[in-house]
């Protein structure tokens, strides 16, 4: 049945006109194991396995080429996009990756090797270095030539860069721009009055995603210290970068250290390595709420029914600080607030947690009063003294779990770490612990001399 399908791809791949799509060859192949996938991808001619090894989906494009004959691999991989194929080299054991680049044309090789030194979450990790580039002062039926010549040679053409003598970036001109103007007008003419907005190789791609959105830009310059180009970050590099930072911050979100690949392809030990650090460290914080408790053991056996809203309490505590880290979280990644906030947020959570705290309160109140007078349960005689006690403790409780919640993702981006780490189940075991103690000293200043 395997070598039916093998057989059936292998078909699709010789069949431009009734194959599959190129999508659904990368699933396909995905399907195979590796060495099957390999075997297939060799029955194709080199511009449908270019199209293949070129689309981000393909996530063992590393494992299939280094399966291939060295000749073989070599070739597709000076076809491939050269952003693309840095990916899937970095991905590649550093022996196996090595073997593959001595082989590239030199002018391949040095553009991946450029792409390699920088971090794959930078602009320069993103950018391909395949951009069209034409002296400013040429007409734009020259660069009309100019792109005709070189187009197969190029990934994308977005827009055209235009270079002073000295190789600087003094402005780009959108394809659309070129199409339409006069054949022999200057194309610096098209760009007067607009400055290039260009990126440095060191920009984070949640800034450059940022900046593509807000100028609805197709492709973003990469340029060096002397503003000359090194390459393009286009908008399909940024949207594949973003779906993984934010796959990832998800699941540090969700206290899971983020993993390597999709979820059914990561083995049992690896999931449970992922887990078990954070579930761990959740563990052992939340023996200080057993600690908490023990600390008030007298006033829990003197006054068991406040033992019956513990829950209560808890939870409501660190579903409010839940809600605040994921709003600042998400606040801070699309650059919304800046660290320098921190007090303007503090002023919108205090009284927030407040007005939140409040309502609960009120609830909690109305609980207990409505059980008490139907008569579903007798809280005692000090039954109003009880319900004052959670309802005040539900708004300090909700009060401080907001302005944690809150103020967490800035410490943490502060001290360096990824605000993404204030992980819900981490708020909620921070108010858990001070919820109590919130808690009890309520009570201890209410029922004191009645209960206590």
């Amino acid at each position: 049945m395997v070598n039916d399908l093998i057989a059936g791809v292998a078909a699709g791949f010789r069949s431009s006109r009734r194959g599959l799509s190129i999508a659904d060859l990368v699933d396909t192949l995905q399907s195979l194991p590796v060495e099957e996938a390999a075997d297939a991808l060799t029955q194709m001619p080199d511009a449908r396995a270019v199209a293949v090894l070129d689309s981000p989906e393909l996530r063992c494009a590393a494992d299939i080429l280094s399966r291939l004959a060295p000749a073989r691999a070599v070739a597709l991989l000076s076809q491939m996009s050269e952003d693309r194929a840095a990916d899937v080299l970095s991905d590649m054991e550093e022996e196996d990756a090595a073997a593959l680049r001595a082989g590239l044309p030199a002018t391949v090789r040095a553009s991946i090797e450029t792409l390699l030194r920088w971090p794959p979450d930078s602009a320069g990790g993103m950018m391909t270095t395949e951009y069209v580039a034409c002296p400013a002062e040429a007409s734009v039926d020259e660069i009309l030539a100019h792109i005709r010549t070189v187009e197969r040679s190029r990934e994308t053409v977005y827009s055209v860069f235009l270079l002073e003598p000295q190789g600087r970036l003094v402005a780009t001109v959108s394809l659309r721009q070129l199409i339409a103007a006069e054949p022999t007008s200057r194309v610096i003419d098209l760009a007067r009055g607009h400055d290039p907005i260009t990126v440095a190789p060191t920009t984070d791609r949640e800034e450059v995603a940022h900046l593509i959105r807000r100028h609805d830009l197709l492709a973003l310059p990469v340029v060096d210290e002397q503003g000359r180009p090194m390459g393009i970050v286009t908008v399909d590099d940024v949207l594949d970068a973003l779906v993984a930072a934010y796959t990832e911050d998800t699941q540090k979100f969700g206290g899971v250290e983020a993993l390597d690949g999709p979820y059914l392809e990561t083995g049992f030990l690896a999931m449970i390595r992922k887990r078990a650090g954070w579930l761990s460290i959740l563990f052992f914080s939340e023996m200080l709420t057993a600690s908490a408790m023990q600390h008030f053991e007298s006033e829990l056996e003197r006054a068991v029914v406040l033992t019956l809203f513990i829950p209560l309490i808890m939870s409501s505590g660190g579903n409010s600080g839940s809600q605040a880290t994921s709003l600042i979280i998400r606040a801070l990644a699309l650059g919304q607030v800046r660290l320098r906030d921190w007090w303007r947020v503090a002023l919108r959570e205090l009284p927030a947690g407040m007005a939140l705290g409040a309502i609960l309160g009120l609830l909690g109140m109305a609980r207990i009063a409505l059980w008490q007078t139907l008569g579903f349960y007798d809280y005692g005689p000090h039954w109003v003294l009880v319900a004052t006690t959670v309802g005040t403790g539900l708004v300090g409780i909700v009060t401080f779990g907001s302005l944690a919640g809150s103020m967490l993702p800035f410490l943490l981006q502060r001290m360096g770490f990824d605000p993404a780490s204030a992980s819900a189940p981490f708020v909620a075991t921070l108010v858990d612990v001070t919820g109590l103690v919130i808690y009890f000293t309520i009570a201890l200043a209410i029922l004191s001399g009645t209960l206590l």
